[in-house]
């Protein structure tokens, strides 16, 4: 089976977008997945336009950056036609919102990981947070804006904002992920500028109570309509933002992953039960990682978010959770892409 790995992409991700690509390539290469599988990898450059397997084959294989070569927005290459399966490795806006899953469903074409409705409810940090309510799943208190607001009234807002969430809070554009454009506010002036700077990167933005000093932990989904879940970890981590910012997520000694994590036995199992409902909630499919907060002093458990298309570089924690469960990362691949094909037979019925 021809398999189109496709990665790179216009979003702030592109780099963690690479390197998860790089992983799965590589597992692909591994014999008993060369038996099964051709790779045919395509490279989105941040301008939109789509390198073909020549250029992102080099990219994948080496450590050198690709200078971006001109196009035309969807012109694709004649690779395309070939592919018989899409295998996502894109983070971000236009990787894991609806938007190339859209694209996929109109070529009538299997493809790793949720449909169109998944992927922008996972992505959506408002929708999302919406869907995690309509089926009781704790939550910490939030409320929203929009840039319009922003722009018209930053500082009566931030005074309300305050007064219905209080401090300290972190301010969050709805629709972008691994932290990017995320700030945590302990006063009013912060939180004014947090506004400010979110609405930069999305037209929505979510604000969220801060909890003090919780356990951050995470739990691994892989399935369809039956739906498994993995070990749960835990993400511990040091820098000066006092959060899991981008830079600490993708610095080299700023964060560590423990697996499994050290909790007790049944807050273990309430995580996994409450993955599985997160991940029907905003009818996902193939995989996700669903991220909680712990507070052990009260022994209460937030659900924080949900990752419908998760990282897969060498440090991401969704392959670890797996590993750590049983399933290997070539053997992660291979089932990812037998769910895909599970989906896409049952949705032609």
């Amino acid at each position: 089976m021809r398999i189109g790995l496709v990665f790179g992409g216009r979003s702030g991700e592109h780099e963690v977008s690479i390197q998860s690509a790089k992983s799965i390539y590589k597992v692909l290469g591994t014999q008993a997945n060369r038996q099964r599988y051709e790779v045919i990898p395509f490279y989105i450059q941040r301008n939109g336009f789509w390198l073909g397997p020549s250029v992102a084959r080099t990219l994948l294989e080496s450590a050198d950056q690709i200078i971006e070569q001109e196009g035309s927005l969807w012109q694709f290459p004649v690779e395309v036609e070939s592919v018989e399966l899409w295998l996502p490795a894109l983070h971000g806006p236009n990787g894991e919102d609806g938007t190339i899953q859209g694209l996929f469903s109109l070529m009538h074409l299997p493809y790793v990981g949720s449909g169109v409705l998944g992927s922008a409810l996972g992505m959506d940090k408002i929708a999302m947070k919406a869907a995690f309510n309509q089926v009781g799943l704790p939550q910490v208190k939030y409320t929203s804006s929009t840039r319009g607001e922003i722009i018209k009234e930053s500082h009566q807002l931030a005074q309300s904002i305050a007064e219905e969430i209080g401090f300290p809070c972190f301010v969050k554009p709805a629709n972008l992920g691994s932290s990017v454009g995320v700030s945590k506010a302990e006063n009013l002036a912060q939180l004014s500028k947090a506004l400010e700077v979110a609405s930069l990167f999305d037209r929505r933005v979510i604000i969220e109570s801060a909890i003090s000093n919780p356990r951050e932990l995470e739990c691994a989904i892989l399935g369809n309509e039956t739906a498994l879940a993995s070990v749960v970890g835990e993400i511990t981590y040091s820098g000066d933002s006092g959060f899991y910012d981008y830079e600490t997520k993708y610095t080299d000694g700023r964060s560590q992953i423990h697996i499994p994590a050290d909790i007790p036995v049944h807050i273990v199992q309430k995580i996994q039960d409450m993955s599985i409902q997160a991940f029907r909630s905003v009818d996902a499919a193939g995989l996700s990682r669903v991220d909680f907060f712990y507070l052990e002093s009260t022994d209460e458990l937030f659900i924080n978010e949900i990752n419908t298309l998760p990282g897969f570089t060498s440090f991401s924690m969704y392959p670890q959770l797996w590993g750590t469960s049983g399933v290997d990362f070539s053997e992660l691949i291979h089932q990812l892409i037998q769910l895909a094909l599970e989906r896409y037979q049952q949705e032609l019925k």
